[in-house]
């Protein structure tokens, strides 16, 4: 049998020892798992950002894979440790929103879990990480059925990041979900639902700029100016060749982005 696959995916940064911690923790409780790192340079806090980037690489992965993703300001409150099933993977998470836009793709099970026998102990109210999701995902690992970890629910936090609001014939706001390490904004308008930006005249509002043009590549983009494109991910990227254009627009993760399509 292959290994058991487990992806991290954190705001945790790697100055500090904490996903350093998480990936002993599975590997003392399950030696044979592969630990894959996707990243752990998510903006702090920002959940948009984390469920944009996991949308974007759990579909590559082999069935079974368990995906472990931790972007959880609301860690030692209320909010619920979750599982979910869908596309024949496992997702543990906070329950923020943070998978709102797997499950809104996917057909998918949720359980809140409520199983502490697999938890370390005590659990800290600030590393959840630690003390939940990375013992959790090491059981899943080892064979352990979901079925064990908590009853299934339907009132998990549902969150619309991915969808830009329609606020006028003409008018649609949506926001940057990502802002890449080569300073590109990756917006929530897929060209799936906006196609006619590549035939049709439009503006996106960013800062305090206004992008009327839509590229194919990158280097279509003049230098020093800014323009569109369609990312790998078929949403629309606010770009500047060889530059930051997140630095040029002045905006991050979470900025607004305005559209005007005639």
């Amino acid at each position: 049998m292959r290994r058991p696959i487990i992806t991290l995916t954190t705001d945790f940064g790697t100055s500090d020892y904490f996903v350093g911690v998480m990936k002993g923790v599975i590997l003392r409780l399950c030696p044979a798992a592969e630990v894959v790192d996707i990243t752990h340079d998510i903006a702090p806090f920002e959940i948009a950002e984390a469920g944009f980037t996991v949308a974007q690489y759990y579909r590559y992965y082999p069935p079974g894979t368990i995906h472990v993703v931790v972007v959880d300001p609301g860690v030692g409150t209320s909010r619920r440790p979750i599982l979910a099933q869908a596309a024949r993977q496992y997702f543990l998470a906070p329950d923020n929103g943070v998978l709102s836009m797997v499950l809104a793709r996917e057909s998918h099970t949720v359980r809140h879990i409520t199983a502490e026998e697999f938890f370390l102990k005590p659990v800290s109210d600030t590393f959840h990480g630690r003390d939940i999701f990375a013992p959790c995902a090491a059981e899943l690992a080892r064979g352990g059925r979901p079925g064990r970890f908590g009853k299934p629910i339907k009132d998990y936090m549902r969150s619309d990041f991915a969808r830009p609001l329609r606020t006028g014939k003409r008018f649609w706001t949506g926001a940057v979900l990502k802002v890449d390490r080569f300073g590109n904004l990756i917006t929530n308008f897929h060209i799936d639902e906006f196609p006619s930006l590549k035939e049709r005249p439009f503006q996106l509002a960013a800062g305090a700029e206004h992008i009327t043009r839509l590229v194919r590549a990158f280097a279509e983009c003049p230098p020093g100016e800014l323009a569109a494109v369609v990312g790998s991910s078929g949403y629309i990227e606010l770009i500047s060749y060889q530059a930051s254009a997140a630095r040029l627009l002045g905006c991050a993760s979470g900025a607004p982005v305005e559209l005007t399509q005639w």
